[in-house]
């Protein structure tokens, strides 16, 4: 069972908690180039902004009341319309403790009901983060596929593996 923590809005007073977190370099070794290294405390105030303004598939991680990661759920547009994209990462002190799998699970119920059209989630891990991997398959996603050399990450040749969980029931 994992620890307590909350999924809750990113508010103001977690800017020293986020950029204390954040500015680990395994955090950002594990997402993609948008994500800065190192984390300043700009990056973590223009991150606050734009949490501010987005919808409410934004949360951050809580583990007594302090900010220890983020997690969000993205719209797709055009052909991928009914696709939510799941992005995250957790502080090291907590990783490993099945916390990111709760919080996925939280984050895929609420991403399917707040969005009523969407029939799959989806997360695309480096291939080289099991850590991740295994999160994504404890919460119920299933392995999708397999992309050899599609990423490029601090100069290294990564694979991307597309995990996606399915809508229950019919779709449109």
């Amino acid at each position: 069972m994992a620890p307590d923590f909350l999924l809750r809005p990113f508010r103001p007073d977690d800017l020293e908690a986020l950029v204390r977190h954040a500015n680990d370099p395994t955090i950002a070794a594990n997402l993609t180039d948008a994500f800065p290294h190192p984390y300043t405390v700009d990056s973590g105030r223009a991150f606050l902004a734009e949490a501010a303004k987005a919808p409410p598939l934004l949360r951050c991680i809580a583990i007594e009341g302090a900010c220890c990661g983020a997690i969000g759920l993205h719209p797709m547009a055009d052909l991928w319309r009914h696709n939510l994209e799941l992005g995250y990462w957790l502080a090291l002190a907590h990783r490993g403790k099945g916390i990111m799998t709760a919080a996925i699970q939280q984050m895929v119920a609420l991403g399917f009901a707040t969005f009523p059209e969407v029939t799959r989630i989806f997360a695309r891990p480096f291939g080289s983060n099991i850590a991740s991997q295994h999160a994504l398959e404890k919460a119920g996603f299933t392995l999708e596929a397999r992309l050899a050399g599609t990423l490029v990450k601090n100069g290294k040749v990564e694979d991307e593996w597309i995990y996606a969980v399915r809508r229950a029931g019919p779709t449109a």
